[in-house]
């Protein structure tokens, strides 16, 4: 599988039968160094409704055909827009071919641009030619994430940015419960309220758990 980072909390994720985008905020970032041409996603999954993770889903899911999968809010949505969608929720799992997605909690809040409500903020995981990665969206760190480990995380995506989300401390104590081999942090200096020295949660990533971290600049990327 190949992961690439898109900035904010924008992943790729590129297995052997699918090319899945997390939540593509891309294009309304201050600098995007990712044009929406570069992807070409068969589905395009949604942790919540803001419009810093909803973003570029419209013109990316018409462009390549895309599903839209998420909670039956964003959906819903996404369906009234004429939009190719699958609607799940918090626990749930499907098999969509080539992946396999299933939705966990995340504390957080979840509303569209125009304030209606977009449904539960969740987390994701997504299993892709045998590696588990999960995306944890925008949330609070919550005791529940061992759970979430229990089965084994080749990579978790966590958010370091602190005032909307987690910030470094309480990220680095979500890395030890949920046991991953590798971190990638993400939601973090895309604006100036959640600027944060990636490197230097890594280096406390690496010092204080088994994990592996790689802060990635958006645009790169890794084979896993």
């Amino acid at each position: 599988m190949n992961l690439r980072y898109l900035g904010h909390s924008a992943v790729q994720l590129v297995g052997d039968a699918v090319e899945l985008v997390i939540d593509p905020f891309v294009s309304g970032q201050a600098e995007p160094v990712v044009s929406l041409e570069e992807l070409a996603p068969d589905l395009i999954v949604l942790s919540h409704a803001h419009g810093d993770h909803w973003g570029d889903t419209e013109e990316l899911a018409r462009a390549n055909d895309a599903t839209v999968v998420s909670s039956a809010e964003i959906a819903g949505h996404a369906g009234a827009l004429g939009l190719a969608s699958h609607a799940m929720n918090t626990g749930g799992a499907r098999d969509f071919g080539g992946c396999k997605i299933k939705f966990t909690p995340a504390f957080h809040s979840s509303s569209f641009p125009d304030g209606s409500y977009g449904g539960m903020p969740m987390g994701v995981v997504i299993e892709i030619d045998g590696l588990r990665c999960y995306h944890a969206g925008d949330t609070a760190l919550f005791s529940d994430m061992r759970l979430i480990g229990r089965g084994g995380l080749d990579v978790a995506l966590l958010p370091i940015g602190d005032n909307f989300t987690m910030g470094p401390e309480d990220a680095l104590e979500a890395v030890e419960l949920l046991q991953p081999k590798l971190v990638v942090p993400i939601h973090y200096n895309t604006f100036p309220v959640i600027e944060q020295d990636g490197e230097a949660f890594a280096r406390q990533v690496r010092e204080r758990t088994s994990a592996d971290c790689r802060p990635l600049r958006p645009g790169e990327g890794l084979s896993l």
